[in-house]
């Protein structure tokens, strides 16, 4: 890649120690904003759509006719109108109105459909909560996650976005070939079990040991996912039977969290906290699994092998379930021992 960009003249090239997990780094360095459609080479180009983008992943194929004629043909998807209303409880994210989500309607029960979000619990969620929301979209079978942007985005954009852009929003009477409402009390801390992201149930009632947590990926590697497990395990140390290996996104992520003094509080707490990277989510390196071991982690997919030895598992939780099993050395429901 890096001879390529060289050869072409590609400027936006990020060398290892100046870039991150790429889902992040488009975010960061401006490359998304309301109104644009984006592609990229991998599923989870739909987080984009936290930002009011229609993002979509695409094909190796289709990514090179992209960049070499700028077009793309794109079948117009149905829409989903998703409402979630009230306040959440404590512990309660958004990866927990995902997971619910998915648990409630299947990995194919958005296939091919746009996700839109909206309701007052959306509304008040950070901007990192609601990333987190669309970039498991595509976990739904989705071909986007979208969520109306508002001045939480454009705050986040000032200074940062490249060129100009023009929101996009549905019409008020744009037609949905399914609505679906949830009340943001019913959704607890959410755990989704071996080995889909659907086989979702509360962290109350899974309660199996863990050999590893991880802290990180595109879906929750951010400064307020990091602040979340630093919070809990300030003054604490992790269950000596259990590896916590924490991600931050970005460099930016990093050496944000380094000011913080987040880090120091991993480092205190016996983690192991590394550089930038995808590595374990995909069961390449940092934290791959052995036969038989048990991960919860802030990731997004769950199947066999995803994250190393074929008859390893992987549970799928927020920071703060994944902070506190850690502590615990099972999984729990932070609401419980916190």
């Amino acid at each position: 890649m890096r001879d390529f960009s060289k050869k072409y003249g590609i400027e936006n090239y990020f060398e290892v120690g100046r870039g991150g997990v790429c889902h992040q780094l488009m975010i960061e360095k401006g490359f998304v904003a309301p109104g644009r459609l984006i592609v990229g080479a991998d599923s989870h180009t739909c987080s984009y759509g936290a930002l009011g983008a229609f993002s979509t992943g695409i094909g190796s194929t289709e990514a090179a006719a992209v960049m070499a004629i700028g077009k793309l043909w794109l079948k117009v998807p149905d829409s989903i109108k998703i409402s979630v209303k009230g306040n959440l409880d404590n512990y309660v994210y958004g990866k927990d109105i995902i997971l619910h989500v998915i648990g409630d309607i299947g990995v194919e029960g958005a296939l091919y459909q746009s996700m839109e979000y909206y309701g007052d619990t959306i509304e008040r969620l950070t901007l990192s909560d609601r990333i987190s929301i669309s970039n498991m979209a595509i976990e739904a079978g989705g071909k986007a996650g979208i969520i109306p942007p508002d001045e939480k985005v454009f705050d986040y954009l000032k200074g940062r976005v490249k060129g100009n852009y023009t929101p996009v929003y549905s019409d008020n009477d744009a037609y949905y070939i399914k609505e679906l409402n949830y009340d943001a009390k019913d959704i607890p801390p959410t755990v989704a079990k071996p080995f889909l992201p659907s086989n979702t149930a509360p962290a109350s009632e899974v309660d199996v040991e863990i050999d590893q947590a991880y802290l990180g990926s595109c879906t929750n590697g951010r400064i307020e996912d990091l602040r979340i497990g630093a919070e809990i395990l300030k003054g604490k140390k992790i269950n000596p039977n259990v590896r916590m290996i924490v991600v931050p996104a970005t460099k930016e992520v990093f050496d944000q969290a380094l000011r913080e003094g987040l880090i120091d509080i991993f480092e205190k707490a016996d983690c192991f906290v590394c550089g930038p990277t995808c590595g374990a989510c995909l069961g390449g390196y940092m934290g791959i699994l052995a036969d038989g071991e048990r991960c919860v982690a802030t990731t997004n997919r769950n199947f066999i092998g995803r994250m190393g030895h074929k008859n390893s598992e992987v549970y799928l939780a927020n920071p703060a379930v994944v902070t506190a099993s850690a502590i615990e050395g099972r999984i729990v429901d932070p609401r419980e021992v916190l």
